[in-house]
């Protein structure tokens, strides 16, 4: 058993999510957008999409059906939940997600720092995913940034 701070190149289990119309539909009423670009096939047709597509931020919802979830992502990298924090998110699109895409999603640490805070060290985790269609093609980019109070 090592530390976090070990965890620097790391590239964690790949998992994967299918996407679903409802789950697309579900997530654009969960953030308050009601866009049609999100809900409704033709529209989004007649716009130049393939289908419906998913809203900024849907990356999230891939992770939390998909991935490992808080308390994997925890354990993978040898973290306390509960001196855990949600630092920074970021996404960059690089294309369409649209339903029935099978979504690989490959994460990596890419950075481990630690730092003198006034109430003592933190640690903070960088870590990226690219998130790839069934085609191969890359469709997403996330940066995520967690902050790791050490003990002590």
């Amino acid at each position: 058993m090592g530390s976090v701070l070990d965890k620097e190149g790391l590239e964690l289990p790949e998992y994967t999510f299918t996407v679903e119309k409802g789950k697309i539909r579900e997530f654009a009423a969960a953030i308050g957008d009601d866009n049609p670009l999100y809900r409704d096939g033709e529209y989004a047709k007649r716009e130049g999409y393939k289908d419906i597509i998913a809203p900024p931020t849907f990356g999230i919802a891939i992770d939390m059906w998909g991935g490992p979830g808080f308390l994997g992502l925890c354990r993978w990298l040898e973290l306390d939940p509960l001196r855990l924090l949600h630092g920074e998110q970021e996404f960059e699109y690089l294309g369409e997600i649209n339903p029935g895409d099978q979504i690989r999603a490959r994460v990596r640490v890419a950075k481990v720092t630690q730092k003198e805070g006034k109430s003592g060290t933190f640690t903070l985790v960088r870590l990226e995913t690219e998130y790839t269609n069934q085609r191969q093609e890359k469709v997403l980019k996330s940066i995520n940034v967690l902050v790791a109070r050490d003990y002590p």
